[in-house]
């Protein structure tokens, strides 16, 4: 009997094969470096507790805000040199920081400047990397491309952290710093191997960068009325799970006494829902259509969140933060494939790097006002009070979803299709 499950992916392609190594090793190596910046910044640099939530905010949104000129840079410039320049400067950025530690001269200002770089950096390479994915994937392996993205995504956020913190324990503090750079070059290395008919790009632009191109990609966003909703629906969901992250290290470390290893385990363990859900991703659209998995899903992303206010000290404690992580894992795996192959399908290929940027941007700067307005309301009442504030809120995100989708005619779509990264 033939098993779905056992059979050997469908390639989809050299070119496509080689992109997919390039985010690999890239992701594994931030899977390394997975929260690496903030304990630097505990253990080297004396920072704070408003230093680090600073960290957290500040150079994210900074990132964002630089990158709002890189949308139409990107659109105007071939995407295979855009995304190996981007992957070059990350591996600059993260190397100064080894460096500055060799000789005592790192700071905390340093981090805020690295982690600026890096995420403006990221938000191009995504940029670059969706429009090339719509290059050279045919429609109809979209999904299944994106998907296969997915599951490599939380593949490495379940193994690298812990190993991360291991080699930590080993060799000292910036030594995943040193991994993630690399990881970098290696990225960079895969990506020359893309040819050059490959690259959905233009020639620079001979005019100067307009403001109606800095803004294009929003007006394409919102002028569609599904994409507009689960545009700001995404913005609700990611700021406010995100939001959640330092007030669980508080509650879970400081508070309850959890030990650092329960603590990773908390969050490494249930990413392995990441690889059941990106599995799912193109039988359910297939059964279900695309629409539908789109506010169902989305919908069960939402109601989740508010279990992480219940955690207790204990074994029990720990059970419950991995169930709660779990479900949500599992519906966030499943859904962001389905709704990048939506967006991407919905983009005109001249438009898709200024759209995707424009996407990115919104999300960074959501993740960073909503965690620092969590930080600030922890510091009014509890972290267990803010973490059911947080809780509720997202409960009205399903609002936001699309009510109706005209081109989904109520059938499984017959063809579906992928994501960019994010953070996608």
């Amino acid at each position: 009997m033939h098993t779905p499950w056992l059979s050997r992916p469908r390639s989809l392609g050299r070119r496509f094969g080689w992109l997919w190594a390039a985010y690999a090793v890239s992701v594994y190596g931030s899977g390394l470096g997975f929260g690496a910046l903030a304990l630097i910044a505990v253990v080297v640099a004396h920072a704070g507790p408003g230093q680090v939530a600073a960290l957290a905010a500040v150079g994210p949104a900074v990132g964002a805000l630089i990158a709002v000129p890189l949308g139409p840079w990107v659109e105007f410039h071939r995407k295979r040199p855009v995304m190996i320049t981007m992957d070059l400067v990350r591996f600059t950025a993260m190397a100064t920081i080894p460096l500055a530690y060799a000789v005592g001269w790192l700071g905390f200002y340093q981090l805020i400047v690295v982690s600026a770089v890096v995420a403006a950096a990221r938000i191009a390479f995504g940029a670059a990397s969706g429009a090339c994915l719509k290059a050279i994937v045919r429609p109809a392996d979209l999904l299944t491309a994106n998907a296969r993205l997915e599951s490599t995504n939380w593949s490495s956020l379940a193994v690298g952290p812990p190993l991360g913190g291991a080699a930590i324990g080993l060799f000292g503090p910036v030594v995943t710093v040193v991994a993630d750079a690399l990881s970098y070059l290696l990225s960079a290395l895969c990506l020359t191997a893309i040819r050059d008919r490959a690259q959905q790009g233009r020639k620079v632009a001979s005019s100067p960068i307009r403001t109606g191109d800095l803004l294009d990609g929003w007006r394409h966003i919102l002028s569609q009325p599904v994409l507009r909703a689960l545009y700001l629906n995404n913005l609700l969901v990611a700021g406010l799970i995100m939001a959640t992250e330092p007030l669980l290290a508080v509650l879970l470390l400081r508070q309850l006494g959890f030990p650092p290893w329960q603590y990773g385990l908390a969050f490494a363990a249930p990413c392995v829902g990441g690889l059941i859900g990106s599995r799912l991703a193109s039988r359910v659209v297939a059964r279900y259509g695309q629409h539908r998995i789109l506010r169902t899903v989305g919908a069960l992303r939402a109601v989740w969140l508010i279990g992480l206010a219940l955690v207790r000290p204990g074994i029990g404690g720990l059970l419950t933060v991995i169930a709660v992580e779990l479900a949500i894992i599992i519906n966030m795996s499943l859904f962001n494939p389905v709704l990048a192959t939506y967006r991407l399908e919905h983009t005109p290929r001249h438009r898709v790097a200024r759209t995707l940027s424009a996407w990115s941007i919104g999300q960074q700067t959501a993740i960073a006002i909503l965690t620092a307005l969590g930080g600030l309301l922890a510091d009014l009442t509890s972290p267990r009070t803010a973490l059911t504030v947080i809780g509720l809120l997202i409960l009205t995100s399903p609002l936001l979803l699309p009510r109706r989708d005209h081109t989904d005619r109520s059938r499984p779509h017959p063809t579906t299709h992928i994501k960019q990264k994010a953070t996608v």
